[in-house]
């Protein structure tokens, strides 16, 4: 299996390491050079082994670049980012969940080796793999090591209670992650089993994050603060802190991806903390998400417009920054708005909150008071 990944990125060009963070920007005749040699017994260039051993401290010397370095082709299509709900089935059942109901259901393996060939050759190299939850997907580990061996940098979203398996932990050995990103729903099993509305949760969560902890996986946390947990955020971000892992508190809640407006009961209201003022994002434009069925939206939140890949296959991408193009657009509720110079919400999220019926304080300056919306 590779050590290194070389590959296009956006304008540009990288070297990146399975489960490390760091990566090597490349000159385009740096990457010229590493391609002409992909898949022979030479040895990479002395300048490129040079930089990989101050990097990450590992010898390419003598080491065939067929061993070690796997080499990706320039995509004409421009996406680098990808994220895959591989299925909305889940061992939790949340409160505050967005995607409503969660059933069993998805591709077949071979439609799933289908939808990461077209990734692959969209120029996808950053993909999150994530459900419900996705380690219980009957396809999940076999996914993995495919995208894997594809050349990809790859995140599991999970609530870690899958995570002490061995054939788990045995597969991130040998496939490192870029990151396991991993929810906290409580800081005490009362709470974290009454949010999950499942018993057992909070030790599955344990035995499972322990055992990762162990293995000195790349896990990061988020906290996520509802109305039944809000009481513990303070001790949830104290236990992030004891385990010396890096976290995130999210705390705004969002409808459902039917619109419904179910999810947002969970929200605890002294917890609804302002947007940052949006400014536009690449979704469907260097970014695209898959649901389950290989139905393909900009992102998790714009929806609409779907592209059926199964159907299309490559060619149905060139469709997506159109379809951004126009979902993006301030219309409906929004059309005309004076404040959208400093809206804190992308249209596609606020076209969710408008069809939920939600309270504008939840997403919008004028649900807020005359002294704090900025015109």
């Amino acid at each position: 299996m590779h050590d290194l990944i070389v590959s296009p990125f956006l304008d540009g060009f990288l070297c990146l390491r399975p489960g490390s963070a760091a990566g090597l920007r490349l000159p385009s005749e740096g990457y010229e050079a590493l391609k002409a040699l992909s898949g022979t017994d030479a040895p990479a260039p002395e300048w490129f082994s040079a930089y990989v051993a101050d990097t990450w401290a590992l010898d390419l010397r003598d080491k065939p670049v067929k061993d070690s370095l796997l080499i990706r082709e320039p995509s004409n299509y421009g996406f680098s980012k990808a994220s895959w709900e591989i299925n909305l089935g889940c061992n939790f059942a949340c409160t505050h969940c967005y995607l409503g109901l969660k059933e069993f259901a998805g591709l077949s393996w071979e439609e799933k080796v289908k939808l990461l060939d077209i990734m692959h050759d969209a120029g996808v190299v950053w993909l999150q793999i994530t459900g419900g939850e996705p380690t219980i997907d009957k396809h999940f580990q076999d996914a993995y090591r495919y995208a894997y061996s594809l050349g990809m940098m790859l995140t599991v979203s999970t609530n870690a209670s899958r995570l002490w398996e061995k054939s788990l932990l045995a597969m991130f050995d040998e496939c490192p992650a870029y990151r396991l990103v991993v929810s906290v729903y409580g800081a005490s099993e009362e709470s974290f089993d009454q949010l999950t509305q499942r018993r057992g949760a909070w030790k599955s969560f344990k035995r499972g994050l322990d055992a990762a902890r162990e293995a000195n996986l790349p896990v990061r946390l988020n906290i996520i603060v509802t109305n039944d947990n809000a009481h513990e955020t303070d001790a949830m971000i104290a236990l992030a802190d004891e385990w010396g892992l890096k976290h995130h508190v999210f705390s705004n809640m969002t409808p459902t991806i039917y619109g419904g407006p179910e999810s947002l009961l969970a929200q605890s209201s002294s917890h609804l903390r302002e947007r940052k003022a949006f400014s536009g994002c690449n979704a469907g434009v260097t970014f695209f998400h898959a649901d389950p069925h290989a139905k393909v939206s900009i992102c998790k939140v714009g929806r609409d417009d779907q592209i059926d890949l199964m159907a299309e296959g490559l060619e149905g991408l060139r469709r997506l920054p159109g379809i951004s193009d126009k979902l993006m657009l301030r219309t409906g509720g929004c059309e005309g708005c004076q404040l959208s110079g400093t809206c804190r919400v992308c249209r596609p999220l606020a076209k969710q909150f408008q069809e939920a019926k939600a309270p504008l304080i939840n997403y919008c300056q004028h649900g807020q008071p005359k002294e704090k919306v900025i015109a």
